[in-house]
């Protein structure tokens, strides 16, 4: 894995794959992503979230080199509470077009079938 940028590192991530060779990032629950006591903060949910779309999202177009990626909007629903665990993501490019990408992304703990938020990302793809 390439190297994170500073938010990446505050929030802990690391990146392994799952059974099924998709991407995932883990984040660790620790002081720097407490929110309320004994709770995730929704920015660092927001902030895995959004690693994991853009690595799905590199992943799709096959390199970084050619391609600037800028943000149009995102959307995150906040499902439950993220406690005392690791916290896991993944995402999946649900279209890929010349000039804009649509991206899902989950976040989860213990059980994948029970998100604790989800994002949808709707992105600029500028080529050279």
């Amino acid at each position: 894995m390439t190297q994170l940028p500073p938010y990446g590192a505050l929030l802990g991530l690391s990146t392994r794959r799952g059974e099924d060779g998709e991407l995932l990032w883990v984040m660790p629950f620790r002081e720097q992503v407490i929110g309320r006591p004994g709770f995730l903060h929704g920015g660092a949910i927001a902030g895995l979230l959004e690693f994991a779309a853009l690595g799905a999202l590199y992943e799709a177009l096959g390199t970084r080199e050619g391609v600037t990626v800028k943000p149009i909007n995102v959307t995150v629903d906040y499902m439950r509470g993220g406690i005392d665990h690791e916290t896991y993501a993944g995402a999946l490019v649900t279209r890929l077009g010349t000039r804009v990408a649509n991206v899902e992304a989950h976040a989860w703990q213990q059980d994948r079938a029970r998100p604790i938020a989800a994002a949808h990302m709707n992105l600029l793809l500028k080529r050279d």
